[in-house]
């Protein structure tokens, strides 16, 4: 696992014999995900500051990145993160963070990605292989302190009984 490079401060974690140094925002909860038994590869507690200076390079990028401001990520492997969601869904309500969790037009939805990946980009000598290896969760920062609260009810085996959804944020 690892953070941005020298963009934020980081501090140690460590559970087990899993350690990386990781962006200070992120670490309670990057040693959460770890404590449940979630992979992990990356992380990143503002995305839009760790990738400032693209536009400088490449100009298309500037509303990318000014949209990124106040939004973390966390990179797992795909079936990791495909069982890191449902852990969150399933410790806690069904209620806006949910939302915003699950459905593409809540007001500051998460943007969840499975991203293929070319063994050539590191081989060039080989014909391309794609493979789907990372599965990239991005929310904005102000929903870290309930995803770290529900990964600690999920680690403590307490989940909440599935219920109807309050869908009133996106009008349904």
């Amino acid at each position: 696992m690892t953070s941005h490079e020298g963009t934020h401060p980081t501090v140690p974690v460590r559970v087990g014999d899993r350690r990386a140094e990781i962006d200070e925002r992120l670490a309670p909860t990057v040693e959460a995900i770890w404590e449940c038994g979630f992979e992990t590869f990356t992380c990143c507690q503002d995305i839009g500051e760790s990738n400032a200076d693209w536009p400088r390079k490449l100009p298309h990028m500037r509303e990318w990145v000014e949209s990124r401001r106040g939004w973390m990520l966390i990179d797992f492997p795909v079936d990791s993160g495909l069982a890191f969601l449902a852990a969150v869904a399933n410790a806690g309500p069904r209620d806006a963070f949910y939302v915003r969790m699950t459905h593409w037009a809540a007001p500051d939805a998460w943007n969840v990605t499975v991203k293929p990946m070319d063994a050539a980009m590191f081989r060039e000598e080989s014909a391309s292989q794609f493979r789907l290896q990372l599965l990239q969760v991005s929310f904005p920062a102000y929903d870290l302190p309930e995803l770290t609260r529900r990964l600690g009810e999920h680690a403590a085996g307490r989940t909440v009984p599935p219920a109807p959804t309050d869908w009133s944020t996106v009008g349904r």
